[in-house]
């Protein structure tokens, strides 16, 4: 039994009696038979009570939970400050006010309590970020640990693909990522309808997802948590992500390339981990020489292909001859592609080093 079936019962049987009670008193005046009065304004009653009264208490309620849930913690904390604030300076002002004559005396007290209410409100919440930098400012000041405030206070939004990925995981534990790691509830949704698809290898990518937000919930020393918050009207994951993006203000965590244009264009903050790990790999440059072990043909004639421990695709000219074999090459030229890092190279002088398998 719903609440709001509870709560029309209530209703009909409240209205109902306050309907009898009405059309008694009618009858009264009228000077007529009670009963049919009783009667029809009951029935009336009860079937506005039936009507009427989840409009009047149920469905408010619903629609604030629903805006509510969309509220970050910054902005309920800013506005709570700021009511604050209004209601003190409008009690400060209130006594000279009500010196003033009828009904002014009376009126502009209350009138100002709310205006002022209304603008400490408005513009703590406009202005939350500010507030919030000199708070953490103050803060971290007389912190032992000298945290950024910041940082401490800044969420990051994770995304389905990067936390299938898993390297989110290694990099949290390094202690690089600041602020607090968040999971929304219909990306959490997602990644369980991913995990429970009849084909083989999306389910096996799905609870590989959810062994790694397993594995950042248990990590003492990674912020993270599981937010309710969710976007109404909207039902693509990625543009929910985007929009509570927005409205937190926060950065999304992604490796999603399309999710990336397009939170750029709606001026999002995006950390791209491919982009991270195309950053953080050796930087080599022309004439430098390496040990490369070489692993299949090249696309063109004669070329060998091996691969660093980075990832990093290694290009080796005549390197063909050379498969299975650990050899020095020197570096001839290195370019960046959308999908990474590319090197070529050639073999040098140096002594060939046999692969053993084993």
């Amino acid at each position: 039994m719903s609440a709001e079936f509870i709560v029309r019962l209530i209703g009909m049987m409240v209205l109902a009696v306050g309907g009898v009670s009405l059309g008694v008193y009618l009858s009264d005046l009228a000077n007529d038979e009670p009963y049919l009065w009783a009667s029809v304004f009951g029935l009336v009653g009860a079937l506005m009570g039936l009507i009427v009264t989840p409009f009047l208490t149920t469905r408010p309620i619903r629609a604030i939970r629903a805006h509510m849930t969309q509220v970050s913690v910054r902005s309920m904390l800013s506005g709570t400050l700021g009511l604050i604030i209004g209601l003190i300076i409008a009690a400060l002002i209130a006594s000279p006010l009500s010196l003033l004559p009828a009904p002014f005396g009376q009126l502009l007290p209350l009138v100002g309590a709310v205006v002022l209410s209304y603008l400490g409100v408005t513009i703590f919440v406009m202005r939350q970020n500010d507030v919030f930098n000199v708070l953490g400012s103050r803060l971290s000041t007389k912190s032992s640990e000298g945290e950024d405030g910041e940082q401490a206070q800044r969420n990051i939004l994770l995304d389905t693909s990067v936390i299938i990925d898993g390297r989110i995981a290694d990099i949290a534990h390094t202690g690089f990522i600041f602020g607090t790691m968040l999971v929304p509830s219909f990306v959490l949704n997602e990644l369980q309808h991913i995990a429970d698809s009849p084909d083989g290898l999306r389910r096996q990518r799905g609870r590989r997802g959810l062994d790694i937000l397993n594995r950042l919930q248990k990590d003492t020393r990674i912020t993270f948590r599981i937010t309710d918050m969710d976007v109404e009207g909207v039902r693509a994951v990625d543009d929910k992500l985007v929009i509570l993006a927005r409205q937190l203000r926060s950065p999304i965590l992604t490796n999603d390339f399309n999710l990336n244009r397009v939170a750029e264009l709606q001026g999002v903050i995006v950390l791209n981990i491919n982009e991270l790990a195309n950053a953080v790999k050796a930087v080599f440059l022309p004439g430098e020489t390496l040990d490369v072990h070489v692993i299949q043909e090249g696309k063109e004639a004669g070329q060998g292909v091996g691969y660093l421990d980075d990832g990093t695709m290694v290009v080796v000219e005549g390197g063909k001859a050379k498969i299975n074999n650990i050899i020095s090459v020197m570096v001839t030229k290195v370019l960046q592609t959308a999908a990474g890092r590319m090197i070529f190279a050639r073999p040098t002088s140096a002594q060939e080093h046999s692969y053993d398998s084993e």
